[in-house]
């Protein structure tokens, strides 16, 4: 999720109108770019991760060594480290990135590396079609009983190299901030921003999806979020 409370949103949108989904306004009204990220969250903010010690610091001076678990529909689940997470195969890209909003940042500069990392370590079982990502800490409001923030996407999707899904650990070369999704976040380029899940600590393969946490809070957000095609950019061949 991609400065204000934690419902300005939402506010924004019903002010918008509850029964227009926004990509569907014209792109002249909706398309503006700026020069850097806005912050939107739904989380608590009781925790900060420290990229050098790679540890969790939590309200109160509690630490956890940071872990992405990978569960769910797999032969054996696995833990990696920040560290472990660091020796995966890297790569630079640039994005545009598209908020809900209408806000657009271009080219931003994302590093870390490809879903297909996590594929080739974690074996899964027969049927698993989906990732759900799951997010540190606790959201201020639980929609229909979800506590934490959490995304869903078809593994097809996310192996798909068109879409240049990503599992990002740096912005600008350098490790993300807090406000970015620190110390993990995914990055879907060609889906709106509320679908590139900040904060990653788990990664869950599954049989059937399940709705993000915006989803479940509002369903003007869809499960389904590409960006309106008059929002994005040509690339130059």
């Amino acid at each position: 999720m991609e400065t204000g409370g934690h419902w300005t949103r939402r506010a924004f949108l019903k002010a918008a109108g509850a029964l227009v989904f926004l990509g569907a306004l014209p792109g002249r009204a909706w398309t503006f770019f700026l020069s850097q990220f806005q912050t939107r969250t739904v989380e608590r903010e009781n925790f900060r991760f420290d990229s050098k010690s790679g540890q969790v610091v939590w309200e109160g001076k509690r630490e956890d060594p940071y872990e992405l678990l990978v569960d769910g529909e797999v032969e054996t689940p696995a833990r990696f480290s920040y560290k472990d997470l660091r020796g995966f195969a890297q790569i630079q890209q640039p994005s545009d990135f598209h908020c809900v909003e209408g806000w657009s940042v271009a080219d931003v500069r994302w590093g870390g590396f490809r879903i297909s990392e996590v594929l080739s370590r974690a074996k899964r079982k027969p049927g698993a079609a989906y990732l759900i990502f799951h997010a540190l800490g606790e959201t201020e409001d639980k929609p229909k009983g979800q506590g934490h923030y959490r995304e869903c996407y078809p593994i097809q999707e996310l192996l798909d190299p068109k879409r240049e899904c990503l599992l990002a650990l740096d912005m600008d070369g350098k490790p993300l901030i807090h406000e970015r999704g620190a110390p993990l976040r995914l990055v879907v380029p060609l889906d709106l921003g509320y679908k590139s899940i900040k904060y990653v600590n788990r990664i869950e393969f599954a049989k059937e999806p399940k709705p993000g946490w915006w989803t479940l809070a509002n369903p003007i957000y869809p499960v389904d979020a590409p960006v309106p095609a008059n929002r994005l950019r040509k690339k130059a061949k």
